[in-house]
């Protein structure tokens, strides 16, 4: 459905009132870009001669550099090692207003990933990670950790990356504590603990990862299969992405509302997801409904995978976005 540019301004300043939690996995994304000019003589590989290193917020951490984007309060609730990347990410946080009050330090490196990127095309990226379950005795720790961001907070966004931080006990702490004070919960899964987010609102697997879990093809023009999940997951709405087509809104049975894709040009996916759950965490903060926060969450992504690598989408930005398709 369209919206309205001044329901669209209405939503994005209540949005600036609002505190959004982010909890889950936080990485540091570096790029390596430069230029080739020849095949290696050692392995039939390109040799990138870098001239520029970029280091931008990842993961958990770029779902919160987008809400700040937004405008709206973020405390982000992760772990970060002992290390330069950790100490990196945390400055990079402080710098854009997000409270690293709740960053964690534990003992293993800070999840990098580094991109290699030459004529805007990337050649290959090298992860540095452990993404085994985190420790029980900072699982204790980080459970105190979101119970006390969650104090004043008006929704609450659980964004996995499989790196070991939402782990079964974790999920169901934060959401019981979010239930508690009766804010929206909007999560991004991952396969590891995909059925273990009973009670969230929103619920925005691609639809790669839904096909996973189910173990079956999605026919999104006979989807059947919908109701059914709804029941399994035990969650409000599924929001499917699905790349170039859109997204899918299913909200029960009879209830389903196609949103077709708002890019106009595509540079970079990179990024468009933590885009999505961010607009969605703070529409639904703002007191959108559902089909409307997925609309304004997917002209957000339109807008985003126009850019290079993993960026931020600005209320101003989608503000000019709807005039041009008004006036189109």
């Amino acid at each position: 459905m369209p919206i309205q540019r001044e329901r669209l301004i209405q939503l994005l300043d209540r949005a600036k009132t609002k505190n959004i939690v982010v909890v889950g996995d936080a990485m540091l994304d570096v790029y390596l870009i430069g230029e080739v000019e020849r095949i290696s003589p050692e392995a039939p590989v390109p040799v990138v001669r870098v001239t520029e290193r970029r280091y931008s917020l990842g993961g958990a951490s770029n779902v919160a550099h987008n809400v700040a984007a937004i405008g709206s309060s973020c405390s982000l609730v992760s772990t970060i090692g002992h290390d330069k990347s950790g100490a990196m990410l945390r400055e990079m946080l402080r710098a854009i207003g997000v409270a690293t009050t709740n960053l964690l330090e534990v003992d293993r490196p800070t999840t990098e990933k580094t991109r290699i990127v030459a004529r805007s095309q990337q050649l290959v990226r090298v992860d540095e990670e452990d993404a085994s379950d985190l420790a029980e005795d900072f699982r204790q720790t980080l459970k105190q950790n979101i119970r006390s961001a969650l104090e004043g907070a008006d929704a609450l966004v659980l964004e996995d990356y499989n790196k070991g931080l939402l782990v079964p006990d974790v999920i169901e702490d934060a959401i019981t504590s979010a239930k508690a004070r009766a804010i929206p919960i909007v999560v991004d899964p991952k396969f590891r603990n995909f059925f273990s987010y009973a009670g969230a609102t929103v619920f925005k697997p691609n639809v790669r990862e839904l096909e996973a879990a189910l173990g079956a093809t999605i026919d999104i023009e006979h989807p059947d299969t919908l109701p059914s999940m709804l029941g399994r997951l035990q969650v409000q709405h599924i929001l499917l992405t699905l790349g170039e087509r859109g997204m899918v809104l299913f909200s029960g049975a009879d209830n389903l509302v196609r949103i077709p894709t708002a890019a106009r040009e595509v540079f970079d996916v990179v990024g468009a997801g933590d885009t999505v759950t961010a607009y969605l965490a703070a529409m639904l903060a703002a007191g959108a409904s559902p089909v409307e926060a997925a609309t304004i969450a997917n002209m957000a992504a339109g807008i985003e995978v126009g850019k290079l690598g993993a960026a931020t989408v600005t209320p101003v930005e989608l503000i000019e976005y709807c005039e041009r398709d008004v006036a189109q």
